[in-house]
């Protein structure tokens, strides 16, 4: 069932909004907190969704799951038609998707992509096709990014909200997204039952650039852990020691994360195609994370480290395939007939 948290910075301590009923002690307080969202009825939206790659086309599926009418865009056309068979429209352009929808998802690879896609709407025309629509844009850019594309849309006479997520193509079908928003709170009331359909948890952080940069932080820590795994996991096989002893270990202690254990089996057969999270897209995440840590004074040669991981990553071949393969650069695989290190 969804939860909705909603923080607001320099108040006091947030208010959290839990939209379900808990079995536990104090539960009907929070319900009497959020009982209007939990029962508010979501109205039917036709919503546009411009990208229907690993994430894009769940999600078009999703939001058509739960009732609303779904166009779909993609430079890819052969990527649109089994959302076609499912029922969604299938646009030729950007420009034909916002002539006939209220809202549109972005869910693309960069801001350069979100940025000609704005410019393929007419966010630049004057008056603006994107005038009394709203954009949600769910890509992984940098801070400012989204601040200049909020700009844009609203000079525009658009509505302009940023919500990156946590979780992948599983998550993505079945509407467990984590889904961090950036916008008003005006807004964020408005369209928190459409994002309820992608995730079961909400987190309103504040205005736009602040969702984005919770989500490079975020992604920064999916990086440096599986780093960090690799190499402990790599250090473990290279002595000769059980693997299922150290993970046993690791589970029972402080040490352990859930991504341990996703990662676990595509290290120890190295087998990282079909991915989740493509190595290329966490390369272009680790890099807005170092950018943005300079910008912020911090000292981000740990990060740059783990960027430098995932670069060699890329260039040994690996740009599709799950980011896990930086292992084969951490532990590289010999070579038949030669001996290990």
């Amino acid at each position: 069932m969804p939860c909705t948290i909603t923080l607001r910075p320099r108040e006091p301590p947030p208010s959290i909004l839990v939209s379900h009923l808990s079995s536990r002690s104090g539960s009907k307080r929070l319900h009497s907190l959020t009982r209007h969202s939990r029962n508010r009825r979501r109205p039917q939206v036709k919503i546009g969704v411009l990208g229907t790659g690993l994430m894009g086309a769940p999600m078009a599926l999703r939001l058509m799951s739960s009732g609303h009418k779904v166009w779909v865009y993609n430079r890819t056309p052969a990527r649109l038609k089994p959302l076609e068979l499912a029922g969604a429209t299938v646009c030729r352009t950007p420009l034909d998707l916002v002539q006939s929808v209220e809202a549109i998802v972005v869910m693309v690879t960069n801001g350069a992509a979100v940025r000609s896609l704005f410019t393929e709407m007419g966010a630049g025309d004057r008056p603006s096709p994107l005038s009394d629509r709203t954009i949600i844009q769910m890509s992984t850019i940098a801070p400012d990014e989204s601040q200049t594309l909020s700009q844009i849309i609203t000079q525009a006479g658009g509505t302009y909200l940023e919500a990156p997520v946590l979780g992948s193509i599983p998550e993505a079908k079945n509407g467990k997204l984590i889904v961090m928003v950036g916008a008003s709170a005006e807004d964020y009331e408005r369209w928190q039952p459409l994002l309820n359909c992608l995730g079961d948890t909400l987190y309103h952080l504040g205005p736009v650039g602040s969702a984005a940069t919770l989500k490079l932080a975020m992604n920064q820590l999916i990086g440096s852990l599986t780093t960090a795994f690799a190499q402990s996991l790599g250090l473990v096989q290279a002595a000769g020691l059980n693997a299922d002893t150290f993970m046993a270990v690791v589970r029972q202690s402080a040490l352990y994360a859930p991504t341990f254990d996703k990662k676990l089996h595509r290290m120890q057969t190295r087998q990282f195609t079909d991915p989740n999270f493509p190595a290329k897209h966490l390369l272009k995440d680790m890099e807005l994370f170092v950018a943005a840590a300079e910008s912020a004074g911090l000292a981000a040669f740990p990060a740059e480290s783990v960027r430098q991981l995932v670069e060699q990553t890329v260039a040994a071949g690996f740009a599709d395939d799950d980011y896990a393969a930086l292992f084969n650069i951490v532990s590289p695989q010999p070579q038949p007939g030669q001996p290990p290190d």
